[in-house]
């Protein structure tokens, strides 16, 4: 038997709820942000507006309305609604959804939260249901579901990619939340620039900033709150970053291309959001080592040295100390020449490897300390450099029908006195630069 609510007992329940859901809004055009969706000639919008719900994942950072976009999509098509979080719940729980939605005979609008949670076998029960329009599902998650989610289950959704809010799309709803909480005591209130601090610190997350202004009323409902009150009372929101999320790759790719596209000012700002973040300094020192080899090379062979000695000096120093060296070295390879010839040549010289593993070593190449190597020839007519005029001499050394122009260095920096040295070589060798 199902217990009916009284009025008063829904109130209680209402007043009692946490302020971020007191404030979630109940209409499209009252969501802050997401301006795409919520648009009133948006596709979204032209959904709700003929009353339909689609499969989707709403893909995007905490506390920016994908819980508030699923419980309106299920409201406008009025499908029954239910609401798993994939950190607890399985296939059981699905299941049990499902069974609810067959009893009754009713497409069901699942949302599933946190679903880049579920494994490959948990995914999959999901499909037929979808298929079938027993569900609906609409899934959230904070991280790349073209990582997490298998293939079968993206084919069936439509992919929505949700921003980070605004601070001033923030700061309004903080202005209302304020008279929502001003209607429990007219005393409380927060200064403008107060919200606005408040607005800033949340990265985005609004969920955050409303459990923070609510965190004020409870701490003093009475009080006009201002910033350095507020600043006081709040501990600033960590940054987000998941050293094995997106951020995490997202921030050190920043890095990377900014170091490779000459940008000093940008290589530092980004290794210091990394550094703020809590990444580790050693994770961005390996990075930096292999940026010193992938875009520098031996345009500027100093480079590495440096990115060697900035790591030896974290290992020695420690922090904060030994992250001037990160900065230093970041510096330094934003500003140095850049050439990849050498990785470039790497990998050229590896697929060549594969394709030519068959072929055997140049006799007059090969090792000779024994006497029967030496009566099989290795190591004939092997010139010996040191003894020619010039310490160059022309002879065979690649493998018999492999040719190749691997290295190919650039006009810039070092690289343009090695491109000078190859032309030379050549040219005393009397051939067109075959190895």
């Amino acid at each position: 038997m199902i217990r009916q609510v009284s009025f008063l007992e829904e109130r209680v329940s209402e007043i009692n709820a946490p302020l971020a859901h007191r404030m979630r809004p109940t209409q499209l055009q009252d969501v802050a942000g997401q301006s795409e969706l919520t648009d009133k000639d948006s596709w979204f919008a032209a959904m709700m507006a003929e009353g339909r719900a689609i499969s989707c994942i709403f893909w995007g950072p905490p506390g920016v309305g994908k819980t508030t976009l699923a419980t309106m999509m299920a409201d406008a098509a009025g499908l029954p609604f239910s609401h798993l979080s994939a950190v607890s719940a399985g296939k059981a729980e699905v299941q049990a959804v499902v069974k609810q939605a067959k009893q009754q005979g009713k497409t069901w609008l699942l949302f599933l939260d946190e679903i880049h949670r579920f494994n490959k076998a948990q995914q999959d029960v999901l499909l037929p249901y979808i298929e079938d329009g027993t569900l609906v599902l609409v899934g959230a998650t904070t991280e790349n579901p073209s990582f997490s989610l298998n293939n079968a289950l993206l084919s069936r959704c439509r992919m929505i990619v949700l921003q980070a809010l605004e601070a001033a799309d923030i700061e309004s709803i903080l202005n209302r939340a304020c008279k929502h909480l001003q209607q429990q005591s007219a005393a409380f209130a927060v200064d403008a620039d107060a919200l606005q601090w408040l607005a800033e610190s949340c990265d985005g997350d609004a969920r955050y900033a409303l459990n923070a202004l609510e965190s004020l009323f409870e701490a003093d409902a009475h009080k006009q709150w201002s910033a350095d009150a507020v600043q006081k009372q709040s501990l600033r929101r960590a940054a987000r970053y998941d050293r094995d999320g997106d951020a995490h790759f997202d921030l050190i790719s920043a890095l990377h291309k900014c170091v490779r596209d000459s940008d000093a000012d940008a290589a530092v700002y980004w290794l210091a959001r990394m550094l703020e973040a809590g990444e580790q300094p050693l994770y961005i020192s390996r990075r930096l080592i292999r940026m010193a080899t992938e875009d520098i090379g031996l345009a500027d062979p100093k480079a590495l040295n440096i990115a060697l000695d900035a790591h030896r000096m974290f290992e020695i120093l420690g922090s904060p100390e030994g992250e001037q060296g990160l900065f230093e070295t970041a510096i330094y390879l934003a500003l140095a020449p850049k050439s990849n010839a050498a990785y470039v040549a790497e990998k050229s010289a590896r697929k060549l490897a594969k394709q030519t593993q068959h072929t055997d070593v140049p006799r007059l190449l090969k090792n000779a300390p024994t006497k029967l190597m030496k009566q099989l020839g290795h190591g004939d007519g092997y010139q010996y450099a040191h003894h020619a005029v010039d310490g160059v001499v022309n002879q065979q050394h690649l493998p018999d029908g492999v040719q190749a122009e691997l290295y190919q260095p650039v006009d810039r920096g070092f690289e343009r006195t090695l491109k000078e040295r190859i032309q030379w070589l050549n040219e005393k060798k009397g051939r067109g630069g075959q190895s």
